[in-house]
């Protein structure tokens, strides 16, 4: 069996996911890539059991994560983020910080049209934390003219 690949450009048809249908025992610092010539989309992603640490605490922070984005010529592979995802478990990030970096990272690693990253973590201490990251340009709803 050949050796999966990671696509290098979105007309690179030999490609083959190299983390789905395997079994994958460590976390990811990188999403696979599969590309995408279709027309324009809006794709959403929901991790609702994201965990990291406090940075302060070492305690861990519970949340979830939406991801929104537009493709420009790739998607994300849902296995390798939940795997990319998962190297946030045992790291001390400030909430904040964290969903900027997994804005920074997706944008730079598929390169899409607009992305945005929303952390949505539970309350500590009673004060719960949304944050948002956008990336690029999200497109204008068409404007309807009121009769």
């Amino acid at each position: 069996m050949n050796a999966p690949t990671k696509a290098t450009s979105p007309a690179d048809t030999t490609y083959q996911p190299a983390h789905l249908g395997r079994r994958s025992q460590e976390p990811l610092t990188e999403v696979d890539r599969i590309p995408w010539r279709g027309q324009a989309l809006t794709i959403e992603l929901h991790c609702t059991e994201f965990t990291s640490l406090c940075p302060v605490t070492q305690q861990p922070d519970f949340g979830s994560l939406t991801i929104r984005y537009q493709p420009g010529a790739w998607l994300i592979e849902t296995k390798s983020l939940n795997l990319y995802l998962w190297h946030f478990r045992e790291r001390g990030l400030f909430n904040e910080e964290l969903v900027a970096m997994i804005a920074d990272d997706l944008h730079q690693q598929i390169a899409p049209v607009w992305l945005e990253v929303v952390g949505g973590f539970n309350s500590r201490g009673g004060i719960a934390i949304t944050a948002t990251a956008s990336r690029g340009t999200p497109p204008q709803p068409a404007h309807t003219p009121q009769p």
